[in-house]
């Protein structure tokens, strides 16, 4: 299934959501595809979607969630792909960001 949350987050002047599939990453490319949003927009497990697209979005079957029940939905079906963390050459000490200590 696919799904998508609501048009919240602002980037560069415009409103996005994010588009994610709980089912495979093949529905979800397809899905994207034929709702017009090119393979660039798609980050680690998900699309980012314009708020232009959000109505069209679901006009073609997405299912309207939650933030927090479209990340839930995509933990639990194993698809969530987490950032990765920059990693400190070996050696080095961590940067202690509280002044004076």
């Amino acid at each position: 299934m696919i799904l998508i949350d609501p048009p919240l987050w602002p980037f560069r002047g415009r409103v996005w959501s994010h588009m994610v599939s709980d089912s495979s990453y093949e529905e979800l490319h397809v899905f994207a595809a034929r709702l017009g949003v090119p393979p660039r927009a798609f980050d680690r497990d998900h699309y980012d979607v314009p708020s232009e697209l959000y109505q069209r979005a679901i006009d073609l079957g997405a299912s309207p969630v939650g933030c927090q029940e479209l990340l839930s939905r995509l933990t639990r079906a194993g698809l969530r792909r987490p950032k990765r963390r920059p990693t400190r050459p070996p050696g080095t000490a961590a940067m202690n960001p509280v002044p004076g200590t």
